[in-house]
């Protein structure tokens, strides 16, 4: 999610709370379009936060612009650029008077005052403008004249606005109307009038509001938010700005509750406000956080893990995808084959009738008609009038045994492929829920041992080091819950680490993880198994249904057939219950 001007609000209270009236101690440029400035605090603010000192990242990446407060040391060039040379000379140990945000714009605007050579009071504004590629960091004089900025753009790059050393400075224009100044007839003219999903109507007006901010003002106002804004009813309109005013007064209050919403243990969306809509998603769960730069440094963090691993499983998951494809092929071939050798029995019963009946064919007669004894119908039987009845008869008969072998081959290389395809079935699972390498290394070992890898060996030539572990989860009444993350992990968990009197728990006839309830001997009561069976729903590929069944069982009733493939059990006895894959009163524990 990219920042939008909810977000920047909170930035911007939160960095006014501490920086207003502190002095900028030290000015970096860690990259080309990053600086990293440190402020030493004023004495109010020391005593109220317990610090001296407090740095800031700015970064216009255009990727990735951000801005926020860190603890973290970047390491800067021996020779500063000249965009920080700059800042230096006019800035250091100039106090910042404030940190604004114009309207609801994702502008940061900093207002500093020094000392000139001459020993005058001057004003600069340092300003950082989060408009992703269009980002910018731009320092201007009290006049509103641009200084100088860390990317500059000329008029061959943009005939709207030029940002070059001597121009005027403005906040460039969208066309859109700042949402902390709007009233009800406005909001209706900008909103209601216009013929597309109302979430769009409301961010394509209303500047800073992102379409996650959009979505959540329909959830709260309880309207579709893919409805066409200019169908909505009075009362839905009412709701509507309603739900819109009661964000907006948020913002205007500075009421802000940063939370990162997380699918399963990946981060999904972030939000200064609170995302009501993800609140009874199934697998969705919110983490508040104590400050916007922390949910922002923690964010971007964990999303790069996420990302780094995605990228790292590609080639696995091209192999397992087209292992996959071939095996349905080749399954869906021999069942088609095994539809055609259902008529082996009727050849037989040819042959057995022709041998009874047929010494009354005619000679040279392509059919004969016969009572089938086993029915008490009569039946025509198709002749080789080159052939005579007994020669007809066993040339049924050579017909049923071979559709018979052909059928009796097919058994066995069906129930093969159907084992092929759960599995890759149950890898492609392993590979979605991923966090680390060593969660990777123990897939590619499951897939050398298959024989759909050539090699089991990491870039250095040695075998990689397993240390991947399952989820370890514990339940609200204090019950240890494991979860494995891969089918080698599926087996280790339901054989060497479940005792027999454990319960066990899978989604009913859909790959899915071995999740194991841990019972010490202790009775288990009905939430620590409902919790059990909501992490078996959610760790599975019924992860996003509403609902999903679950089989479960004591530990020593699942059984391994000898040379089944990794993570396949059978049982015969079970209960079972349907459940919601909805995890969030479970807390994961870090082994």
């Amino acid at each position: 999610m990219a920042f939008d001007g909810i977000t920047i609000a909170n930035i911007t209270k939160d960095m006014s709370d501490l920086l207003t009236g502190g002095r900028v101690y030290k000015i970096a440029q860690t990259e080309s379009d990053e600086l990293l400035i440190t402020v030493k605090l004023s004495y109010e603010n020391t005593d109220k936060y317990g610090i001296k000192q407090a740095k800031m990242i700015m970064s216009a990446d255009a990727s990735l612009p951000l801005i926020y407060m860190t603890d973290e040391t970047k390491p800067s060039p021996m020779t500063a650029p000249n965009f920080c040379m700059l800042l230096r000379k006019h800035i250091q140990n100039g106090r910042i008077i404030s940190v604004t945000q114009p309207g609801l714009e994702r502008i940061i605007r900093f207002e500093i005052e020094h000392l000139d050579e001459m020993g005058d009071l001057r004003h600069k504004v340092l300003l950082i403008e989060i408009m992703g590629k269009y980002s910018n960091i731009i320092f201007t004089d009290e006049e509103n004249v641009i200084i100088d900025s860390i990317k500059h753009i000329p008029a061959s790059v943009s005939s709207v606005r030029e940002v070059l050393p001597g121009r005027e400075y403005f906040v460039p224009s969208q066309d859109k109307v700042n949402p902390l100044e709007t009233s009800a007839d406005e909001f209706s003219a900008i909103v209601l009038s216009k013929g597309v999903p109302v979430f769009k109507a409301i961010y394509q007006g209303y500047t800073g509001l992102s379409p996650i901010i959009s979505q959540e003002i329909c959830k709260r106002a309880g309207i579709d938010s893919d409805k066409s804004a200019i169908a909505l009813d009075t009362s839905e309109s009412i709701a509507l700005y309603r739900a819109f005013s009661e964000i907006v007064d948020m913002v205007k209050n500075g009421e802000f509750t940063p939370e990162i919403i997380y699918e399963g243990n990946s981060p999904k969306e972030y939000s200064s406000i609170p995302l009501t809509m993800y609140k009874d998603a199934p697998g969705f769960s919110a983490a508040p956080q104590n400050s916007i730069s922390e949910l922002i440094s923690k964010y971007y963090a964990e999303k790069n893990v996420v990302t780094r691993i995605r990228q790292k499983s590609v080639d696995l998951r091209k192999i397992v995808q087209t292992a996959l494809e071939r095996n349905v092929r080749k399954y869906d071939l021999q069942t088609k084959q095994m539809l055609d050798c259902d008529k082996k029995d009727k050849y037989r019963v040819y042959g057995e009738l022709l041998t009874v009946y047929g010494y009354s064919a005619e000679p040279g007669a392509d059919k004969i008609t016969v009572n089938d004894y086993n029915t008490g119908k009569d039946i025509t039987i198709t002749l080789d009038p080159t052939l005579t009845p007994n020669q007809n008869a066993k040339k049924y008969f050579d017909k049923y045994t071979k559709l018979k072998r052909t059928a009796e081959a097919l058994e066995e290389q069906l129930k093969e492929s159907k084992e092929a395809i759960e599995q890759l079935e149950s890898i492609e699972s392993a590979l979605e829920i991923a966090e680390k390498e060593a969660d990777l290394a123990q897939i590619r070992q499951e897939l050398h041992e298959s024989g759909y890898i050539k090699s089991g060996f990491g870039k250095s030539g040695r075998k990689e080091k397993i240390t991947s572990k399952p989820f370890h989860y514990q339940s609200s009444d204090g019950f240890d819950i494991y979860v494995g993350k891969n089918n080698i992990q599926n087996d280790e968990l339901t054989f060497k680490t479940a005792n027999g009197g454990d319960w066990w728990f899978h989604a009913k006839k859909i790959p899915g993880s071995h999740v194991v309830l841990i019972t010490k001997g202790k009775e288990v009561p009905d939430r620590a198994f409902e919790e059990a069976a909501a992490l078996a729903a959610y760790y599975s590929k019924g992860k996003m249904q509403e609902k999903v069944e679950i089989d479960y069982l004591k530990r020593k009733d699942v059984k391994k057939p000898n040379g089944s493939k990794p993570g396949f059990v059978v049982y015969y006895t079970n209960y079972s219950l349907s459940i919601s894959p909805d995890i969030s009163a479970l807390k994961l524990i870090s082994d």
